[in-house]
């Protein structure tokens, strides 16, 4: 039995699992709360959108070095409950994650890994996804809306902390690009690349180079070898 889900779960067990001995846990810094202290680092974990967290950044990138850490699911398996909690289904997404799809993310502040001081840790994750049956919600998934995500186990860890580490996640391209050229290399979707290519501008590591038709070309610019 599940019982009644916290729906902060997947953020407590990434504190839990990330923490080391010596850390400081939500500790006050500056008028808020961080998630981790390690040293001089403070370290936050998020599992939802980057957006709410800008003015926390800026505030806290001005006296100390920060690092994000965000969890992507490689695998998630689907978990349906009864009003009860009780376990109903439970299948394996056919939705395979990647590292790549932490650009969904990053677009709310693309320019991120250019503050000094930062870094952006991906945790490559295996997770379930908890669904209760809401009449009247969740139109596409008939009415079975998510209830809280928890974590099964962290797979690998990637560091970013220079625009140059971002731009190696491209697969090998010619140069110009294109978007559609972009999603065929990597296997992902077009709105990702879209995505990416946004991203990585506003880090000018990539930069525009005319157009092919309708579609915008890229290139990578000098400083993505930096």
């Amino acid at each position: 039995m599940i019982g009644t889900l916290n729906e902060g779960s997947l953020h407590a067990q990434i504190k839990a699992w990330y923490r080391r001995p010596g850390d400081l846990v939500e500790h006050p810094v500056d008028r808020y709360v961080i998630d981790v202290v390690r040293g001089e680092t403070l370290i936050e974990i998020q599992t939802g959108g980057f957006a709410p967290l800008r003015r926390k950044l800026e505030r806290l990138l001005g006296t100390h070095p920060v690092r994000l850490v965000v969890p992507v699911p490689l695998e998630r398996r689907i978990v349906r409950l009864s009003r009860d909690g009780e376990i109903l289904s439970a299948r394996r997404s056919p939705k395979r994650g990647r590292i790549e799809d932490v650009f969904a993310r990053l677009v709310s502040l693309p320019a991120l890994l250019t503050q000094p001081g930062f870094e952006l840790e991906v945790l490559l994750t295996h997770e379930d996804e908890y669904r209760r049956h809401e009449a009247g919600r969740a139109f596409r998934r008939h009415g079975w809306v998510v209830a809280g995500r928890s974590l099964r186990s962290v797979e690998d860890s990637v560091l970013l902390a220079t625009p140059a580490q971002a731009v190696a996640l491209l697969p090998k391209l010619p140069d110009p690009f294109d978007t559609g050229e972009l999603a065929r290399a990597g296997g992902c979707s077009r709105r990702l690349a879209q995505q990416m290519t946004y991203c990585l501008r506003a880090m000018d590591v990539l930069r525009a180079d005319g157009h092919r038709g309708r579609a915008v070309l890229y290139r990578r610019s000098s400083a993505s070898s930096c």
